[in-house]
């Protein structure tokens, strides 16, 4: 498994939804010997499997996919302080883009 292949993004999903495989099967309809295959890059996810996953954790299907459409565009400094993890506060702040940019290509306008 790459650090920029599906498994491994579906995997960052998990973990950043606190959310166990076991867990994921039952929100999902994926059984889990199978979400264990996907995340091991052993088969690839169906869209219909990418998108149960996203609603399940949060996440954007660009985001499972590697498909993002905000990553290439951003740029970001910080001082990681508190043992904050920069490449971890990267992944946040592109999820919260990757959510605004979906958000706004749904024509759902911000709340202020």
């Amino acid at each position: 498994m790459t650090a920029s292949s599906t498994g491994a993004r579906i995997a960052r999903a998990l973990a950043s939804a606190r959310m166990s495989q076991r867990t994921l099967a039952e929100l999902t309809g994926i059984s889990q010997p199978t979400l264990s295959r996907l995340i091991a890059d052993a088969r690839p996810a169906k869209m219909n499997e990418l998108l149960a996953i996203a609603t399940a954790t949060g996440c954007t299907v660009a985001e499972l996919t590697g498909a993002s459409t905000v990553a290439g565009r951003v740029q970001c400094a910080a001082r990681a302080t508190g043992g904050a993890n920069m490449e971890q506060m990267r992944e946040q702040l592109l999820h919260f883009l990757e959510l605004d940019a979906y958000l706004d290509d749904q024509g759902i306008a911000a709340v202020a």
